[in-house]
């Protein structure tokens, strides 16, 4: 599990043969997960200077292969004494989303992305997603679109500051989401809803 929260703005040095590897101050260990813009890894190898990790071929599947070069995001998985901060991410892409629209505010900056319609349903109007691995609020949502509104900080701290409208993102959505809709979708697809349901869904709130 991730926070979201970027710890270190490492460098590809090559990706060959489904295998990545990373320049990085940080000392990773042999099967340590680590997110690189988003997308959880395991590493496979240690190097003097860095570390290697492999992508599956699902994995490949989803992102953009803009995401695995130059300079990444990276964040390693969350300890269990560490302070939570940013939200819960897993490391799971769902998508990938455009940049749209960059609009620059008096002391922050607007990002509209578009993404496919049908993950909309887990884009959630001031709740949360990741970005590139980045855990951001969202602001107003739209039948493909959604926008975030950047501080100064974070433009700072991260690759943001170098996207433009066109940019390719790592979008993962929110888990909490993600489980209802699956949980409802499925419960409710054969046999519809009875009142008993109605009841019990509104007796848990």
């Amino acid at each position: 599990m991730f926070t979201g929260l970027i710890r270190e703005i490492a460098t590809v040095k090559k990706y060959q043969n489904n295998i990545l590897t990373i320049q990085s101050k940080h000392t990773a260990k042999l099967g340590d997960s680590i997110a690189i813009n988003g997308v959880c890894l395991t590493v496979i190898k240690l190097h003097s200077d860095g570390f290697s990790l492999e992508l599956a071929d699902e994995t490949r599947s989803i992102i953009d292969e803009s995401k695995i070069r130059g300079r990444v995001h990276m964040e390693p998985a969350m300890m269990m004494h560490d302070r939570f901060e940013g939200h819960i991410v897993q490391g799971h892409v769902d998508c990938i989303g455009t940049v749209s629209q960059i609009t620059p505010r008096e002391n922050a900056t607007d990002f509209t992305v578009t993404v496919d319609k049908k993950y909309i349903t887990y884009i959630i109007p001031k709740g949360s997603i990741t970005i590139d691995g980045i855990s951001l609020t969202v602001n107003d949502v739209g039948t493909d679109t959604f926008r975030l509104t950047i501080i100064p900080h974070t433009l700072k701290e991260t690759l943001m500051k170098h996207y433009t409208v066109g940019t390719k993102l790592n979008i993962e959505t929110d888990v909490f989401a993600r489980y209802i809709d699956h949980i409802l979708s499925h419960r409710y697809t054969k046999k519809g809803m009875s009142w008993d349901d109605i009841d019990t869904l509104q007796m848990s709130y």
